[in-house]
């Protein structure tokens, strides 16, 4: 019996070694071994603004440097030969600066979600604006910083902070007073540089301000100068580098979170708000005939101003320049127009963007259903009750189109520019914010939009990213350098994983 056994095994084993067995394991895929092409990545000097520094949440600290976009290629680039990546870092991962050690409220700690929204951390800032640091530093990134300032000579001034013409996070980096940021970069002798979201800012302040002329647009012939010589000196030592051009800034969630047609009435408010314009408008038609404008053009002037309000969503009014076709100064919104994030949602609860129903327009309203005439003071009080949103909260038509027209000329220059030097790789930031703004962009499974809190991409502030929009950022860099410079990072494994970058900051690091 032990015999037969035997046999059977045998045969057994014989059958099965005539039979190919497949391994239930599959072959781990062989990647090609990095390699830098013709780039030169032995000192990298990343020069621009907010994002380059790894701003995040409304500030700058510690560990969004760690994990700006900058720092995150330099450990790809080490990999290759790349060296030592140097950063300003700040104190603390409180964020906010003080300035003389007073705090300033233009620069404030980093924003958390406390469960119901952004919030400022309740801490207060240790980083000195005034301290110098020794050294250079391979991160040139200068948050607010405008295509021209980075080759303005005072801008690292400490006398000049009070009269607006410094910027304190190149205050406490620069290697002088009268330092540029351009010298200071070319200073280290780079082989290898990043230029980045130059004109995102010179667009940034002006839409942040809702336009009301605070924070103007830089024009074009300026920013044309300032772009061509950034690039021609960088390039002058035989750098190669990568620039980006500039996304459209209104796609960002400061400018599309709070809707335009928040304005939720029911039928009574609705019906009420209406009569109220239908009064405005009435009032206005009086006025206008008895100022001797004649009757038919008092009537189509006066038609815009009785504007209907229906149950359920509605448009908020806005203020617009007084003008000879509307003498009040106000309007509905239309359907692109958009409000900033930082606008008093308290205040629109209130009757901001719509009336101010005091008492005293109360009781001329009530004459009016009545039939009564109410005298001048009486009627301008109505009028003046209409409290549309102001300039500062809200782009209109005219400011959208301007932000555009400035955007695409700036992204026109950069692409002349880009695609007329060999040394030059352009990352295209104007399209990869748009589809992360449309439909998502896919990182590693994750579906990145442009969502306020949720979206996984922009950081609580609505504007910069956070870490994992950066490490995004990071591999649309290191693609171009692939395809322009003849490296594989992309290839052989060696881009930034979204799982090793977080989206948000706990409230306990500081």
């Amino acid at each position: 019996m032990k015999f037969k056994y035997i046999s059977l095994f045998a045969l057994l084993i014989g059958f099965l070694s005539c039979e190919e067995v497949e391994s239930p394991i599959p072959e781990a895929e062989v990647l090609p071994e990095l390699t830098s092409g013709s780039a030169d990545f032995s000192n990298y000097v990343a020069l621009g603004a907010s994002f380059t520094s790894g701003f995040t949440d409304g500030a700058l600290f510690k560990a969004s440097q760690e994990n700006s976009f900058p720092n995150i290629l330099s450990q790809q680039f080490a990999k290759v030969g790349g060296g030592n990546f140097t950063q300003p870092l700040m104190n603390d991962n409180i964020g906010g600066l003080l300035i003389g050690g007073m705090a300033n409220p233009q620069f404030q700690p980093r924003l958390f979600f406390n469960g119901a929204g952004p919030v400022r951390l309740p801490a207060t800032p240790t980083t000195e604006a005034l301290n110098n640091l020794s050294g250079s530093f391979n991160n040139m990134g200068v948050p607010g910083a405008k295509s021209f300032h980075l080759l303005f000579d005072g801008y690292g001034n400490p006398t000049n902070l009070a009269l607006g013409l410094a910027n304190p996070y190149f205050v406490r980096m620069a290697s002088s007073p009268t330092a540029t940021m351009l010298g200071d970069a070319m200073a280290q002798n780079p082989t290898f540089f990043t230029l980045s979201e130059i004109g995102g800012n010179d667009v940034l302040g002006y839409a942040t301000s809702g336009g009301d002329g605070s924070n103007p647009i830089t024009d074009s012939a300026t920013f044309d100068g300032a772009f061509n010589a950034l690039v021609s000196t960088l390039t002058s030592n035989g750098a190669k580098g990568v620039v980006t051009n500039v996304p459209y800034v209104t796609d960002l969630p400061f400018f599309t979170t709070v809707p335009n047609n928040a304005l939720v009435l029911d039928a009574a408010t609705a019906a009420q708000l209406t009569g109220v314009f239908q009064a405005v408008s009435g009032i206005f038609l009086q006025g206008a005939i008895l100022q001797g404008v004649p009757p038919a053009q008092a009537q189509a002037l006066a038609a815009q101003y009785a504007i209907t309000f229906n149950e359920g969503p509605n448009r908020w009014i806005i203020d617009v320049p007084v003008t000879q076709t509307n003498p009040l100064g106000f309007r509905q919104m239309t359907e692109d127009e958009l409000l900033v994030l930082t606008i008093n949602q308290d205040a629109l609860a209130l009757g901001y963007g719509t009336v101010a129903l005091t008492p005293e327009v109360l009781q001329v309203l009530g004459l009016l259903q009545q039939g009564g005439t109410p005298t001048p003071e009486q009627a301008q009080l109505v009028i003046a009750a209409v409290n549309g949103i102001d300039d500062k909260d809200a782009l209109d038509a005219d400011e959208l189109t301007e932000i555009k027209t400035a955007t695409d000329a700036y992204n026109a220059t950069i692409a002349s520019v880009a695609s007329s030097n060999e040394s030059i790789a352009l990352v295209d930031l104007n399209a990869i914010l748009s589809e992360v703004a449309s439909t998502g962009v896919d990182f590693d499974g994750f579906n990145l939009t442009a969502n306020l809190v949720t979206g996984g991409a922009i950081s609580l502030d609505g504007i910069h990213l956070n870490a994992r929009g950066y490490a995004f950022m990071a591999n649309k860099f290191l693609e171009a350098i692939d395809e322009n410079f003849g490296s594989n990072f992309k290839a052989s494994g060696n881009l930034a994983k979204a799982n090793n970058y977080p989206t948000n900051y706990a409230p306990t690091l500081q």
